[in-house]
């Protein structure tokens, strides 16, 4: 890492099916051994079939009786890029910890994460999390991981939660930021 000048931004081409650079950036982070072509098969069939069970979700809720889960389900996941979106952000950290070394003694200081950092956390939390899981294939995992953080559940919602409860443990070390 240079010392002098924080290396500029590459700017990432969207997605060919979406147009979207939040669904190439997941696809580049999900990609192993350079074998694009792979992940995207992956995400955009993960994603596709994640909407389709999402619907049929909203649709057992609105048969229900409540009405209003299914019409605001509906409108807010209308395409595979709006569900990527809303589970990102669902899984995204607002604050983590970060260990600093303070007269020989070293803490936990609770910082607030960037938007880019967040987003990074989010989409690597996913994927991995999607990996431990004992599904078969990796579409399945995906979108086993994608479904559970809309509805607020899963490994990747615990983990961000439990990335809070720590910060909010170590707040009374916040005075040590710089």
């Amino acid at each position: 890492m240079s010392r002098r000048n924080a290396a500029p931004k590459r700017e990432i081409l969207p997605d060919p099916v979406y147009g979207s650079q939040v669904v190439a950036k997941f696809i580049n982070c999900l990609m192993k051994s350079g074998k694009k072509s792979i992940a995207e098969k992956i995400v955009y069939t993960s994603l596709d079939s994640a909407l389709e069970k999402l619907k049929k979700v909203d649709l057992k809720d609105d048969e229900a009786g409540d009405g209003s889960s299914g019409s605001r389900g509906s409108a807010k996941m209308a395409t595979p890029v709006h569900v990527l979106e809303y589970v990102l952000r669902a899984v995204r950290p607002l604050v983590e910890v970060k260990s600093r070394r303070v007269g020989g003694s070293t803490y936990q200081v609770p910082i607030e994460v960037s938007e880019n950092r967040g987003m990074a956390l989010a989409m690597k939390w996913l994927i991995d999390f999607s990996r431990a899981r004992s599904e078969k294939t990796m579409i399945n995992q995906l979108t086993a991981e994608i479904v559970d953080a809309c509805q607020g559940r899963g490994a990747s919602i615990k983990k961000r939660i439990d990335t809070h409860k720590m910060a909010e443990a170590n707040k009374a070390f916040a005075h040590f930021r710089w």
